[in-house]
């Protein structure tokens, strides 16, 4: 990865922080974006203080960003490449979850706001990002959609809804750029122990056991363990793997 310039949406925190780390420790340059200041400054230091003195690491630095606004979208992907030179990796992590609800009981608002950042935030990231890297004739895209996003899973109905058009966007988008050096694919994580699955337990509607339990490994699974096959995807290792969506699940999607 080294020379290589990475850009990962709602990357302060989980798996994306997780997957900035593992692309510095390879040499590449981070930028992680958020919308919390605070929560940048912290993972920046975290994954410097990971990194240590190897002269084989890269960097990371953090923009703050809202992925619901178009406009800070493009501004963010111009700076990315006025200060690094480039861009040639992106994860779009950034997504949220604010009910868990069966549909005749559902809340509008929450559902739209789902939309707000899980679909279209990733839409105009994909579209800055797939612009800049038609420019370059070439690059990786990897995007976060989920378990929720291959099946049905209930009290999660809207969620479920938006991570379905994740996959649809990296599906379609992928065979776009086939021929354009563009590699996009997906990733489809169980539950995972992030912010995201303790907001959904302190909802009432899942614990943590009944969560573990959908899983054949009868556990959640890990940042890292995601992070792992993000990066696989983004890496010239899987060259000849695009429109793909890799289940990290502890075995759901075999039931």
């Amino acid at each position: 990865m080294s020379k290589r310039v990475a850009l990962i949406t709602g990357g302060a925190t989980g798996i994306g922080k997780e997957v900035a780390r593992l692309l510095v420790a390879q040499g590449a340059t981070v930028v992680i974006s958020g919308r919390r200041e605070a929560e940048g400054a912290k993972a920046v230091s975290e994954i410097r203080t990971a990194a240590g003195a190897s002269k084989s690491s890269g960097d990371v630095h953090f923009m703050q960003n809202d992925v619901t606004n178009e406009n800070e979208v493009k501004r963010m992907v111009e700076v990315v490449v006025r200060e690094h030179g480039r861009l040639d990796m992106a994860v779009n992590n950034a997504g949220i979850s604010t009910e868990n609800k069966v549909i005749s009981e559902s809340d509008s608002a929450a559902f739209r706001s789902m939309i707000e950042t899980n679909v279209l935030g990733l839409y105009y990231c994909m579209k800055y990002e797939v612009q800049q890297m038609l420019r370059q004739n070439g690059g990786a895209i990897v995007n976060l959609a989920s378990i929720a996003g291959l099946n049905g899973i209930p009290w999660a109905g809207t969620y479920a809804a938006t991570k379905h058009a994740v996959v649809g966007l990296t599906k379609s988008s992928a065979l776009d750029y086939a021929t354009k050096g563009i590699r996009v694919n997906g990733v489809a994580p169980g539950a995972i122990r992030t912010d995201l699955i303790a907001g959904q337990i302190a909802l009432g509607q899942y614990d943590e056991s009944t969560i573990s339990g959908m899983h054949p490994m009868l556990r959640m699974g890990r940042p890292e363990e995601i992070a792992n096959g993000i990066c696989w995807l983004l890496s010239d290792q899987a060259s000849f793997v695009t429109g793909h969506i890799l289940s990290i699940d502890g075995g759901f999607q075999a039931k």
